[in-house]
């Protein structure tokens, strides 16, 4: 069996998505937008996404190359410092047992294959996975948006380290790709973001990639899914005749009909 179609039978797997109605999901693209102080924009959207009621937020810093936490999470706490939430930091150790008594379940960016791996070194997928079925809100930026798809297929990051599996969250049955850039500089002979997503969209058809630029971000509540932000976005598909689309699309769009 080739490669690619062990790859897009992985993104057909018998992992079920979560019960649609109860997933409440907040993806941003990035913790910024332009030269904003870290998490700045994010935060009054958390605070509306959340409310404002005392909550205690599990934090998960695992995308962190330099393993960090302690000051990750200080950053993070720091940010959001005006909402009333309680934020703890999940490390490999305590992160279970957090986790499961966690409100919230919140994971930042950094490198989204070391992210991954760690997730599957301290078996937390299905265990947020559920808490998440179950209607706890999820909420992450850059490599936490990443692994809110189906795979993580779709990262602009490098294979640093490999996981056990591409196979992510799957709150949404499509891939996602933050940091959305298409641009080509010239000189450069490298190949666009959006050659590199038509790669994917032509070795998995049928499978639609959301991009995120800078200052969007995706938001799931009663079963409907938003796209939100200042700027457009896109999203890519590919059907049987593998003939690749973009459809450009605008702030406070409907992608419900992407589940």
């Amino acid at each position: 069996m080739e490669k690619a179609a062990i790859f897009a039978a992985g993104l057909n797997s018998s992992i079920n998505p979560p019960t649609m109605s109860d997933t409440r999901i907040l993806a941003f693209s990035s913790s910024r937008t332009g030269n904003s102080a870290y998490l700045e924009t994010a935060a009054p959207v958390i605070g509306e996404f959340l409310g404002l009621s005392n909550l205690n937020i599990a934090f998960i810093p695992f995308a962190s190359v330099d393993n960090q936490y302690d000051e990750y999470g200080a950053m993070v706490k720091k940010g959001l410092q005006q909402l009333p939430y309680n934020i703890e930091v999940a490390y490999g150790e305590n992160a279970r047992d957090l986790i499961e008594k966690s409100e919230v379940i919140m994971i930042g960016g950094g490198n989204t294959f070391k992210l991954l791996h760690h997730l599957y070194r301290y078996q937390l997928l299905d265990v947020i996975r559920e808490k998440v079925k179950a209607g706890t809100p999820y909420i992450g930026w850059s490599a936490g948006s990443n692994i809110a798809g189906a795979t993580i297929g779709t990262t602009n990051d490098m294979p640093i380290i490999e996981p056990k599996s591409f196979k992510a969250f799957r709150f949404f049955p499509f891939q996602i790709n933050p940091h959305y850039l298409n641009q080509k500089l010239e000189g450069h002979n490298g190949e666009t973001r959006d050659q590199r997503l038509t790669e994917f969209a032509i070795i998995n058809p049928g499978v639609p990639i959301v991009c995120l630029p800078e200052g969007t971000a995706l938001q799931m509540k009663n079963g409907i899914v938003r796209f939100t932000g200042s700027v457009p976005g896109f999203v890519i598909t590919s059907g049987n005749s593998r003939d690749v689309a973009k459809h450009e699309i605008l702030p406070e769009a409907d992608l419900s009909y992407l589940l």
